[in-house]
């Protein structure tokens, strides 16, 4: 298939009925009155044009510039497109806005969602534009180059098996040495073959870890490469000038405690009606160096870096900060506030995980004096080829059968086609309506009789049940062949029986698609839409 030749469509389905979204995120999506205190404005044009005023008034010139002059340093040695170049200088106008998403240094990007985070903040700020013309806004990817959990990002999948960088690791995974990156781009050269597309991702591969030295370097190429056409821009949060415009928060957190307060009072209220994501710790913080990134703790009146001879006084330690402030790196409870701070930032975008823990930190914003951003879900899609639609029609799945368990799929299916009549429900009715007229006997006769009617009651309808089971067993048995098509096309569609956007890399995709796989997908998704993608390629 050439790149010319890829045509697409596109059906959703709400997020509610895919049965993949926790309660949480399924009540935010309907703006339940239960969880409306734990957001700002709502993720829509209205919401838009307040949170617009709202940052206006916020963020000040010389953060602006402060950040212009930290992404053209950051940008030094990186070929940055016309149109991104362009956004970074709108950074400096007092009309110009961020939407940001976040995401770690997957190896090779990791799975297949975070190519969905970055097309829905390129697409959120065109339509962004549109409705309020006069305004200009910034897509943004924030790289989480100081996260530490090197084991959540150091493999991908392919076709299925792992990719896997094998090496040791301390410290921000932003700083890792790309050295030993050579042995993994000879493991996936041999799985992607010879063909035009493949070439293109050993290139890719080797360009982005082969020629940069940190893997912060080698992430920012290859999201440069995929997306720079586009205009978005990539923001590394390590970095001086960035992190000096965080002092007074990170004083205020040494000192007060303050985000552990807040945090703790906001979780208080939320656990009422929600599993809580994150806790807060009494000290938000880490210290960072080349090779470190441990937690600060405050004990008997000094603060300490945890399994390290490290500490200071108050006085000591709120000196390094002034001096040193890019050793302070904020977790995942201060990330949020710290993005908010330095960016003129409207939106955050993210999977339903990190959208439950920044629930917990409005009040937190609030207390600092900080707007908080609208939150919206990012796009989740499911793709299939023409053939596996062509399949899905024969055998007549819908889009929200799709997303059954199987085993609840397949049943539904063959109650479909069986001559027979599978369900019950009649003869439950049935039955019910008999055992409720003998209680009645009972009630006028001798009450000591209801309680053997009801565990009658209930041992014939137990029986009904395992009839119906067992004449459906026996009418799978019959269409075994159509059983055995439903799991194989399902479980292509969702491997592992999970979303494929959380299994698959996108180069599997590209294999076959090329450069037109990126323009085809921002076609289809719609950041404000609220539904789950089902995109024919």
């Amino acid at each position: 298939m050439t790149e010319e030749d890829c045509k697409c469509s596109n059906s959703t389905i709400p997020f509610q009925k895919t049965g993949y979204f926790s309660k949480i995120i399924n009540d935010y999506l309907d703006k339940k009155k239960v969880i409306q205190s734990f957001y700002n404005n709502s993720a829509d044009l209205a919401g838009f044009k307040k949170q617009l005023e709202e940052k206006k008034e916020s963020f000040k010139p010389e953060t602006r510039t402060n950040l212009v002059a930290a992404l053209t340093n950051q940008y030094q040695h990186t070929t940055a497109s016309v149109q991104t170049t362009k956004n970074i200088e709108l950074l400096k106008e007092s009309n110009t806005f961020t939407v940001t998403t976040g995401h770690q240094l997957n190896l090779f990007t990791g799975p297949l969602y975070f190519l969905y985070k970055i097309i829905a903040t390129i697409n959120l700020s065109k339509e962004l534009k549109r409705a309020f013309p006069a305004r200009n806004f910034v897509p943004i990817y924030w790289m989480a180059t100081e996260d530490h959990d090197f084991e959540e990002i150091n493999y991908f999948n392919f076709k299925g098996k792992k990719v896997r960088w094998d090496r040791k690791s301390s410290g921000a995974v932003g700083r890792l040495s790309t050295a030993g990156l050579d042995v993994v781009l000879d493991q996936f050269s041999k799985a992607l073959g010879s063909t035009t597309h493949a070439l293109e991702l050993k290139e890719m591969f080797k360009k982005a870890y082969l020629e940069h030295a940190s893997l912060a370097a080698a992430t920012r190429y290859l999201a440069n490469e995929l997306f720079s056409e586009f205009g978005l821009v990539i923001v590394d949060g390590d970095d001086a000038i960035l992190k000096r415009q965080f002092i007074p928060f990170v004083e205020d957190e040494l000192v007060h405690q303050t985000s552990n307060k807040q945090v703790a009072k906001t979780i208080e209220k939320l656990s009422e009606h929600y599993d809580i994501q994150v806790n807060p710790r009494e000290i938000n913080l880490f210290y960072l160096t080349d090779e470190l990134r441990e937690r600060i703790v405050f004990e008997n009146g000094i603060y300490k870096v945890v399994d390290t001879s490290i500490s200071w006084s108050k006085e000591e330690i709120l000196a390094e900060i002034s001096e040193f402030p890019k050793r302070f790196s904020p977790n995942v409870i201060m990330r949020p506030l710290y993005q908010e701070i330095i960016l003129p930032n409207l939106c955050y975008i993210g999977g339903g995980g990190e959208l439950a823990y920044w629930f917990e930190l409005k009040s937190y914003f609030e207390n600092v004096g900080i707007p908080f951003p609208i939150l919206l879900l990012r796009n989740s899609a499911v793709i299939l080829s023409e053939k596996q639609q062509e399949k899905l029609d024969k055998l007549s799945i819908s889009a929200e059968e799709l997303f059954l368990n199987q085993h609840d799929l397949i049943s539904k299916k063959i109650k479909e086609i069986s001559e027979l009549e599978i369900d019950f429900s009649d003869q439950r009715t049935f039955l019910k309506e008999q055992f409720a007229k003998l209680e009645l006997v009972a009630e006028k006769t001798d009450k000591s009789f209801i309680g053997a009617v009801k565990a009658q009651t209930k041992k014939q309808l137990n029986g009904l049940d395992h009839l119906e089971k067992r004449l459906l067993k026996a009418e799978k048995r019959k269409h075994q062949e159509l059983t055995d098509r439903i799991c194989q096309l399902q479980d292509q569609i969702f491997p592992n029986q999970s979303l494929e956007e959380r299994q698959r890399n996108f180069s599997e995709y590209y294999l076959e698609y090329g450069t037109a796989l990126i323009p085809k997908i921002i076609e289809n998704l719609e950041p404000l839409k609220g539904e789950f993608n089902i995109i024919e390629l």
